[in-house]
């Protein structure tokens, strides 16, 4: 797929925000207990609004691209590139390619999944990116990863999954980079499990969006 990545970013400089996210209907099925598949989805959708407009908003970013294997309700000026369905990994390391050879040599990554996250957290992330060469945003549990940036343009073996934050930092080390960890509450919360839901405090979902 051809993108124009200085379609929306002409007026400025920055890092190039990477978001990738499944199909909405097979999103987030460890909820289904606690939300009806309709509400589900809308959840889903909503959050990836708040990353979006986030990302939007923040001043150090560029432009943003959306990997996933369909649009939805993604705004028409955010390019989508296609997820290929391998693993999450692949995606973003195959969508991190095609960045590249377009020039892009500043990256920002996130889940669609931050209900929290605001615009200053995401330039807080990539000040701490630009400055020490790699930042990462560990998820609550200190296991995970919630968010990473960094100014390389070098491969990355992405290592989304099971204890993904001590894997980025190896892989960090391995490629020579000393990282940089950001610690901010829209960074570290991420909804996966029905006691999230919870956590939501004043967001307009959390209990209305009980099936």
């Amino acid at each position: 797929m051809q993108i124009d990545l200085t379609r929306t970013s002409d007026r400025r400089e920055g890092a190039y925000a990477m978001i990738a996210i499944k199909e909405r209907i097979h999103c987030k099925t460890r909820l289904a207990g606690s939300l009806s598949e309709s509400t589900r989805v809308a959840l889903v959708r909503s959050m990836l609004a708040r990353v979006l407009a986030a990302t939007r908003n923040a001043q150090t970013v560029r432009q943003t691209i959306v990997v996933s294997p369909e649009r939805d309700e993604i705004p028409a000026d955010i390019p989508v590139l296609a997820d290929t369905g391998t693993s999450l990994n692949a995606a973003l390391e195959q969508a991190h390619g095609v960045l590249r050879e377009l020039g892009c040599r500043e990256l920002l990554v996130l889940p669609a999944d931050l209900p929290g996250i605001t615009a200053a957290e995401v330039d807080t992330l990539v000040h701490a990116g630009r400055t020490s060469g790699f930042a990462i945003a560990p998820d609550a549990s200190g296991t995970g990863t919630n968010a990473l940036c960094f100014t390389s343009p070098q491969p990355f073996r992405f290592q989304f999954g099971p204890d993904s934050y001590v894997l980025h930092l190896r892989e960090a080390q391995r490629m020579g980079w000393e990282p940089k960890v950001v610690r901010l509450p829209g960074l570290a919360f991420d909804l996966d499990l029905p006691a999230d839901l919870e956590l939501l405090g004043e967001q307009p979902w959390p209990t209305r969006l009980r099936a």
